[in-house]
C-alpha cells in the first residue's frame, strides 16, 4: 500500500509538471498495463505511443477511448486511409540520409512511421467524433492491415541518459514543424538520441527545409487531407459519449495537430531519404 500511494504522488506531482504527463509502460499495472499489451498487440508495435500514455493519466479516458477506437484498427480501416494519403502525401526535399548508422536507426523510423500514421487517422477520427464533426457521407473503407515492422528498439532516453549537447538537439529537432507552446516532446527524437551522429545529420538535412517553408507547407498540407479523412473515418465509431469528452478531446486534438500531425510528415520523409 505504501508503494502504491508514492506511485500516486509522483503521478500528481508529474501532472502538475507537465501539461502532457504519462504513464511509463514499465510502471503499468492492473488494467492499465492489460491495455498497453492489448494496443502494442493490436497495432503491432513494440512501445505505446504516448498519447496512449497520457490518456492513461485521465481516469477512464484510456479505456473508453481505446474501446471506441479498436475496432478502426482491427477492421483495417485505418490501414486503408494510411495507404491512399501516402499516394498523394507532400514531403520536403531532405537530399539523402543514408549512412553508417546503427540498425536501430531505422528500427526507430519503420516503427514511428507505421504506428504514427495508423494512429493519426483513428484519433483524427476520435476528433471529429467528439466534437460532432463527422462527415455526412461517405464510406470507411475495410481491408487486410499492413504489416507491422518486427523491430526491436531501443530505450526511451530521457535527459539524464544522453550527452548534455545530444538532448539541445531532440530539443531543438522538436520545434521543427510546430510552434506550439507548450509543445509535446516527440518520442521518435528520444528513441534517436542513442544514436547522436545521425540526429547531427538530421538536424542538418531538416534546418533548410525548416528555413525555407517547404516543411511547414507539407505537414499542412497533410495534416489538412488526414483531418478531412478522420471525419469520414469517424462514421466508423461506435460509442456512448464519455464524461471526460471535452478533456479528452483537447489532449487527443494537441496530439493531432501538433506532435502526430507532423512527425507523419517528417518522419516518412526521413525514412524514405535514408534509401536514396
Amino acid at each position: 500500500m505504501s508503494d502504491e500511494r508514492t506511485g500516486r504522488s509522483a503521478l500528481r506531482r508529474d501532472l502538475r509538471a507537465d501539461p502532457f504527463p504519462a504513464v511509463a509502460e514499465a510502471a503499468a499495472t492492473g488494467e492499465t498495463a492489460s491495455l498497453f499489451g492489448d494496443i502494442r498487440a493490436t497495432i503491432g508495435v513494440r512501445v505505446v505511443n504516448l498519447v496512449w500514455r497520457h490518456l492513461a493519466t485521465m481516469d477512464g479516458a484510456l479505456p473508453w477511448a481505446w474501446g471506441a477506437l479498436k475496432p478502426i484498427y482491427l477492421e483495417g480501416i485505418a490501414d486503408r486511409a494510411t495507404i491512399r494519403f501516402r499516394e498523394t502525401m507532400q514531403l520536403p526535399d531532405l537530399g539523402s540520409l543514408a549512412g553508417p548508422e546503427p540498425a536501430s536507426v531505422d528500427a526507430v523510423l519503420a516503427s514511428y512511421d507505421h504506428s504514427n500514421t495508423i494512429n493519426l487517422f483513428t484519433l483524427a477520427a476520435l476528433v471529429a467524433w467528439l466534437r460532432g464533426d463527422v462527415a455526412p457521407a461517405g464510406t470507411a473503407e475495410k481491408g487486410p492491415r499492413l504489416a507491422a515492422p518486427d523491430v526491436v528498439l531501443p530505450n526511451l532516453a530521457s535527459e539524464g541518459e544522453v550527452a548534455h549537447e545530444t538532448w539541445q538537439r531532440v530539443l531543438r529537432l522538436n520545434r521543427f514543424g510546430d510552434s506550439a507552446e507548450p509543445l509535446i516532446l516527440a518520442s521518435m527524437y528520444r528513441h534517436l538520441a542513442h544514436a547522436p551522429a545521425f540526429l547531427e545529420r538530421l538536424e542538418a538535412a531538416l534546418a533548410p527545409v525548416q528555413a525555407d517553408g517547404s516543411l511547414d507547407r507539407a505537414i499542412a498540407v497533410n495534416r489538412e487531407a488526414a483531418a478531412k479523412q478522420g471525419r469520414v473515418l469517424a462514421r466508423a465509431i461506435v460509442a456512448a459519449r464519455p464524461q471526460a469528452a471535452d478533456k479528452i478531446e483537447r489532449s487527443v486534438s494537441a496530439f493531432v495537430d501538433h506532435a502526430i500531425g507532423k512527425m507523419v510528415t517528417i518522419c516518412r520523409a526521413v525514412r524514405l531519404a535514408r534509401i536514396l
